[in-house]
């Protein structure tokens, strides 16, 4: 256990600037005379820990020192291939297949595609046809500083013209985006891949902003309200698969009678609507009165168009 936290220790001083003895301490559950040991452990094994004193005091590894030998053990590698073929279902470049075969090479007696035998996972990253012919040229946009020209459809439907200075493609929640900074609205944006139309790239280039994906995730998680509108569902039990996939087993209560009760949680009320509505008679709505109220304009307004 002491060489495996060595070894994290190693890692973490590889990794960081500088990390105070304190944080060490915290982050691996043991007192600070055990990590003033562990340094001392380290110092010994002909890792030069440089230590500063003072409130911005820490361990640091000596700048001028870097580690040679191998501390990837076969496991890791295989994870490591495995992702790479995950990348590589998305991107189908040829760089990423230069990388494979070096990666598989470092791995004795595992050529081709046998690494993800030893892992037992496999990760498929492919767009659908319709994002795969925009994510070569987003690629290559973003890999050589490129504007992109598009149309963009909202929730709506409605169509805008936007030029983007192009930064990152990202897979959540098995939908592909891309993000960057918009020219139109002035401000960080991402663009989910299926409602983009007539992609082009730019021969302007442009200066990369100080931006990362992160910095995406905070502005959406300050916008967003997942429990502005709470409601009350009823679901038949030949819904419970998908109730299962979609609410999660803690929001799911089993009733008696083989029906379940779930209090879901929306950003809006045409998200809720138009999950509700997709489950068909499968689902009953109990409250809050008004989205019921939201519910029927829609199904009499469906009904107007069948002439029910």
């Amino acid at each position: 256990m002491k060489l495996d936290r060595l070894l994290a220790i190693t890692m973490t001083l590889l990794n960081q600037p500088r990390v105070s003895a304190t944080a060490l301490a915290e982050r691996f559950e043991v007192s600070l005379r055990t990590i003033y040991r562990d340094m001392d452990a380290i110092n010994q094994s002909g890792i030069p820990i440089v230590s500063y004193p003072g409130a911005d005091g820490g361990y640091e590894i000596m700048s001028s020192y870097r580690i040679d030998k191998q501390v990837l053990t076969l496991d890791d590698f295989a994870s490591i291939y495995t992702a790479l073929r995950g990348i590589r279902t998305a991107t189908d470049s040829e760089e990423d297949h230069e990388l494979l075969d070096k990666i598989g090479a470092m791995i004795p007696g595992m050529a081709g595609s046998a690494p993800t035998e030893r892992s037992k996972i496999d990760l498929d990253f492919k767009p659908t046809p319709n994002d795969k012919e925009k994510f070569a040229p987003l690629h290559e946009a973003i890999k050589n500083l490129q504007l992109v020209q598009f149309a963009y459809l909202n929730n709506n439907g409605q169509e805008s013209e936007r030029t983007v200075e192009p930064m990152g493609l990202y897979l959540k929640g098995y939908v592909w985006y891309f993000y960057g900074y918009c020219l139109l609205r002035s401000e960080l944006r991402n663009f989910r891949l299926s409602r983009i139309l007539r992609l082009q790239v730019l021969p302007e280039t442009f200066v990369r902003r100080n931006y990362s994906l992160q910095d995406i995730e905070k502005q959406f998680m300050s916008r967003a309200d997942f429990s502005k509108v709470k409601v009350l569902l009823h679901f038949h039990p030949s819904a419970r698969t998908r109730v299962l996939d979609e609410f999660g087993f803690d929001q799911i209560h089993d009733n008696e009678d083989g029906t379940l009760t779930v209090h879901a949680n929306y950003s809006s009320t045409a998200r809720a609507t138009q999950t509700v509505l997709s489950y068909g008679s499968q689902v009953t709505a109990a409250e809050p009165p008004e989205f019921i109220e939201e519910l029927k304009k829609h199904i009499r307004a469906m009904a107007a168009k069948y002439g029910v």
